[in-house]
């Protein structure tokens, strides 16, 4: 199964029998027509991540089916039928008007209902807060989001309160037109004081929830991050970077890949001691550090886009949240007066 999950963690969603009569005809046809809400593309990529099985065996998406055959559509999330939740949560809104959002997202906070945290989400609250928002295609279950940031890394988040919204925004997300700048900390300081990071990612086929990168482009996806030290720290560098794509864990992957994981990342190896000494003393306060900052140190701090009702260019800025600041500071006292 080359990048899906193993059997025992994989749940039943869809279980049909093929009738006596069937007539040979493309799996992956098959299933468009049997199964709600679904695209030829989605469908592909799940028989290709081995989540499709015809009598117990994986196929490819132009396996033909036959009379009586046995296919399961097995997924990762146990299927859930039940309606969004609205929930009173706090919204940090940093902007409104009638057609876009622009929340700033607090750490700790999952984005959007998914297996293990089908309330709290950012999207329950947004269902509690606004009425009928938007939904873009093959994206059910996530009213007005067009991306999202991992749980534990914090800041700017646009909403589309609107089709209109919704359809100008997702097509510069897919153009690469839309600003997006991140802060990270991370282990160590890059060879190079800027420069661009351009390696495919992909799903690790150890691990389907990690992003690896592959050098000879042989799969994965095109990742391009800019990125600029703007302070050394000896042990520690925060880092500027800008995307150019927006693939699953970029950051995080693209400078793991680089030999400079992010600080207490403890998905891609940053939440060990990994530059600097040995003493009990250091050790001690880089276990502080992590103490401060529980989570990967990343942080969204801009977005700029064009606005889809006015057509200008409108930019919004964050400020590092409270723990960040804290570990920053803390690494500034230490290389200043160890």
């Amino acid at each position: 199964m080359s990048e899906a999950f193993e059997e025992e963690e994989l749940f039943e969603h869809h279980r049909i029998v093929c009738d006596a009569g069937q007539e040979p005809y493309r799996v992956d046809k098959f299933l468009m027509d049997r199964l709600p809400n679904v695209t030829r593309n989605k469908v592909q990529q799940g028989i290709k991540d081995g989540f499709v099985k015809v009598n117990g065996k994986e196929i490819k998406p132009n396996y033909k089916v036959h009379p009586n055959d046995e296919i399961v559509v097995a997924l990762p999330e146990p299927p859930r039928e039940t309606e969004l939740i609205p929930e009173d949560i706090p919204l940090n809104i940093i902007y409104e008007d009638a057609d876009v959002l622009i929340v700033n997202k607090e750490p700790g906070m999952v984005v959007h209902p998914a297996y293990n945290n089908w309330s709290g989400t950012l999207v329950n609250a947004l269902v509690h807060h606004f009425q009928q928002l938007p939904t873009m295609k093959d994206n059910e279950g996530r009213p007005g989001l067009v991306h999202r940031i991992d749980k534990d890394t914090s800041g700017l988040l646009v909403i589309a309160k609107t089709e209109n919204a919704m359809s100008s925004l997702a097509k510069q997300f897919f153009d690469h037109s839309i600003e997006r700048t991140y802060y990270a900390l991370v282990w160590g300081v890059p060879k190079d004081a800027e420069g661009t990071i351009n390696v495919n990612l992909g799903r690790s086929e150890k691990d389907r929830r990690v992003t690896v990168a592959i050098e000879d482009g042989s799969r994965g996806r095109t990742a391009i991050t800019h990125y600029k030290v703007i302070k050394e720290l000896r042990y520690v560098s925060l880092i500027k970077c800008n995307l150019e794509t927006g693939r699953t864990h970029q950051i995080r992957a693209h400078f793991k890949y680089l030999g400079h994981p992010l600080f207490n990342d403890a998905t891609y190896g940053g939440n060990v001691l990994l530059k600097g000494t040995q003493f009990s003393k250091y050790k001690a306060f880089v276990d502080n550090a992590f103490k401060l900052m529980p989570r990967q140190a990343l942080h969204a701090k801009s977005l700029g886009f064009v606005h889809p009702k006015t057509g200008k260019h409108v930019q919004f800025e964050s400020d590092l949240p409270d723990d960040f600041v804290s570990v920053l500071n803390k690494w500034e006292h230490y290389v200043k007066y160890e």
